[in-house]
């Protein structure tokens, strides 16, 4: 049986945001709902996505890591911050000779006093200590190898991500294969955005009694718009950064809802 981990990954409740705009996404409840109904038959996680949510992805990883059949996790194109812990909780791990890996720091946006950021800080440098215990159970590393990876920001070839242990075995593999490729962003909407979405319509909703279909329905005019905006605002490489409220053209579009 397979599964797609494609796209972000994103909680349950920004899903339905995703599909609206015809967005690839991955959310856990889609992924446990498709383990739970395999009833102990291998399964196979086909993943090319960028990251996102570092929890939802944990939420993820976990039910591979606690599934009863064989796992096999095939990253075909891009395995990138959180989707690299999701990859490597498969019992095992290839890539394709055209595939990459990357590992990094978790990224937040916070606001408030220095009181506030040195929770933020604490919070993310905990988070990357969580993160790398799943990186040191599958590679062996050691923890401080490890951050230092993900403080470097650190992009594997296929067979650099084989030679640190993140990967098993490299798909079709054949020594006269030369790779030829270059790392796309992967789509992601801000979350001021989604945010601004959501809180826009709840309010519309509690002050017009619409149904939460006819309020989607009225938001298919900013479609366009949105994701033009979104494709803008990415940046040329890597896995994209959120912009701030305050930095984003984005939140303006809410205001009003």
């Amino acid at each position: 049986m397979k599964i797609d981990i494609k796209g972000a990954i994103v909680s349950n409740d920004d899903q339905w945001i995703y599909d609206m705009f015809e967005m690839e996404s991955t959310s856990p409840k889609n992924v446990l709902e498709s383990i739970e109904g395999a009833n102990g038959e291998d399964l196979e996680f086909i993943i090319n996505s960028g990251g996102g949510s570092v929890f939802d992805a944990s939420e993820i990883y976990t039910a591979i890591r606690e599934y009863p059949g064989k796992t096999t996790a095939k990253i075909v194109g891009l395995a990138a911050s959180a989707a690299s812990f999701i990859a490597i909780g498969a019992d095992h791990v290839l890539i394709s000779p055209t595939g990459q890996m990357m590992i990094h720091n978790a990224s937040t946006v916070s606001m408030g006093d220095y009181r506030e950021m040195d929770k933020a800080s604490n919070l993310l440098k905990n988070t990357n200590q969580t993160v790398s215990n799943a990186y040191r159970l599958k590679t062996g590393l050691s923890e401080q190898e490890l951050l230092d990876l993900m403080n470097e920001e650190t992009w594997f070839s296929p067979q650099k991500a084989k030679e640190k242990g993140f990967v098993d075995e490299i798909m079709f593999e054949d020594p006269n294969i030369k790779l030829s490729a270059s790392a796309s962003a992967m789509s992601a909407i801000p979350k001021p955005v989604i945010e601004g979405l959501r809180n826009g319509m709840m309010a519309k909703k509690k002050s017009e009694g619409v149904t939460h279909e006819e309020l989607k329905s009225s938001l298919e005019s900013l479609k366009d718009e949105i994701l033009n905006e979104i494709k803008q605002n990415q940046e040329p490489k890597k896995e994209p950064k959120q912009e701030s409220a305050q930095n984003s053209n984005l939140s303006r579009l809410f205001l009003n809802l």
